[in-house]
């Protein structure tokens, strides 16, 4: 019956306006003729605001479920360690603290050798710097003794100037022994330096020590006791007044806190002599 009325009422409404369709409500614009169409809303986006706000809140909840769950498990983990303890006998206990003692025992004992390795690597250590310091020193030592090294030092400046009559080189070779004597570490000889194997000569202008030739004034230097090289050579009856009575030439001693010599000799190779093992 409804679809009958329906029927009736299409018929009698103007064929030139379209039947509507049930559930469509047409607005004031919407026209096919004139081309004019409903407005459709949009909804509103959502903003970052809120999509933040629900990571967050996301985020509290899985951070509280993990929390829960760690708790859960220590909780756990600490009733069973309880449990299997409680349910031990008293023989399983005592193994149980033999077996703890062992090893502690062990590690102690470990400790122990850690710590004697530790002592011996560094009295080793020890050792060596000690033994680098007294090689080292005994290197500076020979050097200054074989005349490789120069040196300096409180000591002497003794100065021969000769007048009419030259002194000869058996009285110097004298007072450089004097010197030795008394103490002397290191000696020069005008611009030689002098050691063991030194020797002087007697030449037609002046005096030769060792390849050198020398003349008037001879300077000579020593590093030691001042006052000890002093004496040996101005000793009454001495070399020095011996030099001034028989040669009439002029002697000079002068103490100084810093003798310098600079002179050095080159290694002598020994083709004989060798060290004992």
């Amino acid at each position: 019956m409804r679809h009958t009325l329906r029927k009736k009422r299409d018929e009698q409404m103007p064929k030139s306006i379209p039947p509507r369709r049930p559930g469509r409500v047409r607005a004031p614009s919407d026209d096919t003729q004139t081309g004019a169409f409903p407005v459709v809303r949009r909804r509103p986006l959502r903003t970052l605001n809120s999509n933040a706000t629900r990571v967050r809140l996301v985020t509290s909840v899985l951070v509280a479920l993990m929390c829960a769950l760690l708790g859960f498990g220590y909780a756990v983990q600490v009733r069973n360690n309880q449990s299997s303890y409680q349910s031990l006998s008293e023989e399983e206990l005592v193994r149980v603290l033999d077996e703890t003692s062992n090893q502690v025992d062990k590690l102690e004992e470990r400790k122990s050798q850690l710590n004697q390795q530790l002592t011996s690597i560094k009295s080793a250590a020890d050792k060596q710097k000690e033994a680098a310091r007294i090689a080292q020193q005994n290197e500076q030592s020979s050097g200054i003794l074989s005349g490789r090294l120069p040196a300096q030092g409180r000591g002497v400046v003794v100065t021969v100037t000769e007048d009419s009559d030259r002194v000869d080189a058996s009285t110097m070779f004298n007072l450089i022994e004097e010197l030795r004597n008394a103490g002397a570490e290191v000696i020069s000889f005008n611009d030689v330096r002098v050691v063991t194997n030194t020797y002087l000569l007697d030449t037609r202008t002046g005096l030769q020590c060792d390849h050198a030739k020398l003349h008037s004034p001879y300077v000579v230097k020593a590093i030691g006791d001042p006052d000890s090289l002093q004496n040996a050579i101005q000793i009454a009856g001495g070399v020095g007044s011996r030099i001034k009575v028989q040669f009439h030439a002029s002697v000079s001693v002068d103490q100084s806190d810093s003798v310098k010599i600079d002179q050095v000799r080159r290694v002598q190779d020994y083709q004989y002599a060798k060290p004992v093992e």
